[in-house]
């Protein structure tokens, strides 16, 4: 029994956390995408590439039986045991630049509950304001392990159509870097045996914030010296390791859409990205 009304409760609660961008992140992860950028002091920071800083850090003892913190403090304890990034939305009003020290605030802003497939979601949204530079609202849901008879939903076809494409083979080491970048203990992104027992996953699932940042870096091998000033994107269904997928991208008014096409042909991954 989800009681709502006591998660509602933290809406309106706030944190804040302060960081200095040090060139080690960005660096460390310009070489796990294959790329040959140099970030030192002074440098911007990429649109997205502030998800490498302002991290959770927490004793490994207080980590849940999946490797994510327990539940509590911040958010609101959502009693349902998994946990995934719906989506987002950003504004990217000035770029972070490495070397500073940037504050981080964010406020629990909405917490719903609805009735799904395979039983009870509950969607909490987070702002986080860095400096007045970066804006985003940034969604979770909260889910119950599917039951065995539970429907699947049948993935949404991509787009057959693009302005330019590249394929991505998921390895266990790309997804256990980014795991490192990230501080992000959660197993499904490298526990082989935790996935498809456990959870009963296929294989390993590829985090959804380094999908968009794919999206990103796509785009800006497509147009180098473009400048996103705005990105959105919604996680449609899952990605694993099993198989490669495709980042591609067409253009469309004011910018490009973007998306993750799966080996399949699903739609894994829908955003946009607004261009100055």
């Amino acid at each position: 029994m989800i009681d709502i009304e006591h998660l509602q409760g933290w809406v309106g609660r706030s944190e804040t956390v302060t960081d200095q961008i040090t060139p080690f992140q960005p660096n460390a992860l310009a070489a796990t995408l294959n790329r040959d950028d140099q970030f030192a002091t002074g440098s911007d920071l990429l649109p997205l590439w502030h998800w490498l800083h302002f991290l959770k850090i927490f004793r490994l003892d207080e980590a849940g039986y999946d490797g994510h913190p327990a539940l509590g403090g911040f958010l609101p304890p959502v009693p349902l045991p998994r946990r995934m990034w719906a989506g987002s939305r950003l504004k990217f009003l000035a770029p972070l630049k490495v070397g500073e020290v940037v504050t981080k605030t964010s406020t629990v802003t909405r917490v719903d509950h609805k009735a799904g497939r395979s039983g009870d979601l509950v969607f909490v949204t987070v702002r986080h304001v860095y400096d007045e530079r970066i804006e985003e609202e940034h969604d979770i849901v909260y889910r119950d392990v599917a039951a065995p008879d539970a429907p699947v939903a049948v993935p949404v076809a991509a787009p057959d159509v693009c302005d330019f494409s590249r394929d991505v083979v998921p390895d266990p080491v790309l997804l256990f870097r980014y795991s490192a970048l990230t501080f992000n203990g959660h197993r499904i992104h490298y526990d082989q045996p935790f996935c498809t027992g456990t959870e009963g996953y296929p294989g390993l699932v590829v985090h959804g914030p380094l999908l968009a940042t794919l999206l990103l870096d796509g785009l800006r091998r497509h147009l180098p010296d473009a400048v996103v000033t705005e990105f959105e994107f919604r996680a449609m269904a899952p990605v694993f390791d099993t198989d490669r997928f495709a980042v591609q991208g067409a253009a469309v008014e004011g910018g490009y859409r973007l998306w993750i096409r799966r080996g399949d042909g699903a739609l894994a991954m829908d955003a946009k990205a607004v261009l100055a």
